[in-house]
């Protein structure tokens, strides 16, 4: 019960372009509040109505988030990425007021070890990330797509053809192809994680875990 009460704590958002907007837009969609701060009134303004909370405040200015009672949030995100300068002074100033999770958008990766030396306990590379998950999907065979840093990663993706028709004991996907496939999701019926008998049809989507360089050729039979 602990861990819901703390998940949906308000988030503090500086910054109100298009990363900081999908940000905001997705936590409400979470049922999250949000307590979004924006130095352009006109941005402030085009959003007062669609977000939780939007204040039109300079974040670089410590004295305004103290005013806002930023030191009272558990997690703020910079999505400042036009100025470095900005996103840094605004980082500082959160993590200074004792902010426990601080996040940050990076633009370069000299950008993000900056923001890393100052404290920031999160640096996120939105477009460069955006790009590699691209790289993965274009292809065509993948439908989505997660890495994590030691090139482990779980995707979403349509079935094999050595795979349709078959359970998992008979298609033995981790002793032929050294991946997991985790779970199965048949059109129309609720996802189930995946047991040896959970038989796969050619319909179906797969979630699928494994090494990276060993899930692209496993994609690449289907």
């Amino acid at each position: 019960m602990a861990k819901q009460r703390h998940s949906n704590k308000p988030v503090l958002v500086v910054g109100l372009g298009r990363f900081g907007i999908a940000l905001s837009e997705q936590l409400i969609a979470q049922n999250k509040e949000v307590l979004a701060v924006e130095r352009s009134r006109s941005l402030a303004q085009k959003h007062a109505d669609s977000l939780t909370h939007v204040v039109e405040a300079d974040a670089t200015d410590i004295e305004a988030l103290k005013q806002l009672g930023a030191e009272e949030f558990d997690s703020a995100v910079v999505g400042v990425g036009t100025s470095i300068e900005s996103s840094v002074l605004i980082a500082a100033n959160l993590v200074d007021l004792g902010v426990k999770q601080v996040w940050a958008k990076a633009i370069n990766p000299t950008h993000g070890k900056i923001l890393t030396r100052i404290g920031c306990h999160h640096v996120i590379y939105p477009e460069h990330d955006a790009g590699v998950r691209a790289a993965h999907l274009v292809p065509g065979q993948m439908l989505d797509f997660i890495k994590f840093d030691d090139d482990f990663a779980i995707v979403k993706m349509r079935p094999p053809k050595d795979l349709h028709g078959k359970t998992i004991d008979q298609c033995q996907p981790r002793k032929r192809h050294g991946v997991n496939v985790v779970g199965v999701k048949s059109p129309g019926k609720d996802f189930v994680y995946a047991q040896p008998d959970t038989k796969v049809s050619a319909g179906d989507t797969i979630i699928v875990s494994g090494d990276v360089t060993v899930l692209e050729g496993f994609a690449d039979s289907a």
